[in-house]
């Protein structure tokens, strides 16, 4: 069942299930809860309480927000968390993985730890070498391109091709149903409006970050020439020992709708170890 946080701005929908430690889960651009619709039902399974977010502009959340740089991202999740009495772990996908990092960087009395999928959390720039060298970056970065410039819908669904290697059983279905909302044009403008959003305000936080982070990359994602790499960089920018990596080979941009079990079995230990270590903080 959806239900609703009013902010000044307007309102986030999200889905609240299960028993136990908070696990925030937020998506990224073009896309909506239902991408976590494999992980979040393992997480309550395993002993979570598991709000599924419609970030700002999404979904069923309202439309029209003044901004959607993932500083106002996170101040959403924030809002969410202390509304629904944390701390939590934030799950966050490309550029609510920046969120998250934003929102653990403000609150850590709040956020217990933070998970980062195929995440922008840095300062991007387009690899000219890289167009030439790998093909799928080249591509994947046309695409995208053609979405920003003119909003188009199969651009869109294109990259999602892409950025989605092995298509798990029910792709014919979710591909339809995103192809209906960023065909909305509502929908498409707050899509542009966060690819035009930089992730720089994310990466200025990464040394302020203490809480442990956990940041997950597929090997196959289009969106880096090396998504090891970007991972490595992220890592480097945290405080010493704060964060993991780990890379799930084959899988693109989308780990949690490619890879949902390989992706658990880095999520669960992460969460045991860090949300049974949160029953000391002050979450006033």
């Amino acid at each position: 069942m959806t239900e609703h946080l009013s902010t000044p701005e307007g309102t986030i929908a999200y889905e609240l299930s299960g028993e136990g430690p908070l696990v925030v889960l937020a998506h990224g651009i073009g896309d909506s809860r239902h991408s976590y619709r494999f992980v979040a039902p393992a997480l309550v399974a395993a002993g979570y309480r598991v709000a599924n977010v419609d970030i700002r502009g999404c979904g069923e959340s309202s439309a029209g927000w003044k901004g959607y740089s993932r500083t106002d991202i996170a101040g959403d999740l924030v809002a969410l968390v202390r509304a629904l009495g944390g701390p939590a772990v934030v799950v966050g996908h490309s550029i609510s993985g920046g969120a998250a990092t934003i929102a653990a960087a403000a609150e850590p009395g709040l956020i217990a730890g933070v998970v980062e999928l195929a995440p922008f959390t840095r300062k991007q720039s387009v690899n000219l070498g890289g167009l030439f060298r790998r093909k799928n970056y080249r591509i994947g970065t046309v695409r995208l391109a053609k979405v920003l410039l003119s909003g188009s819908v199969k651009a869109w669904l294109d990259y999602l091709d892409l950025a989605v290697p092995a298509k798990p059983t029910d792709w014919d279905h979710e591909s339809a149903r995103i192809r209906a909302t960023v065909s909305q044009p509502e929908r498409m403008a707050v899509l542009r409006a966060m690819m035009k959003s930089s992730p720089a305000d994310a990466g200025v936080q990464l040394p302020n970050v203490r809480r442990p982070v956990l940041v997950v990359e597929g090997s196959a994602d289009p969106d880096w020439t090396d998504p090891r790499a970007e991972g490595e960089r992220i890592i480097a920018d945290l405080p010493d020992g704060v964060g993991e990596l780990a890379v799930i080979e084959g899988a693109g941009h989308y780990p949690h709708t490619q890879t949902p079990d390989e992706l658990l079995s880095l999520l669960l230990p992460f969460l045991g170890r860090t949300l049974t270590s949160t029953a000391g903080m002050d979450h006033a």
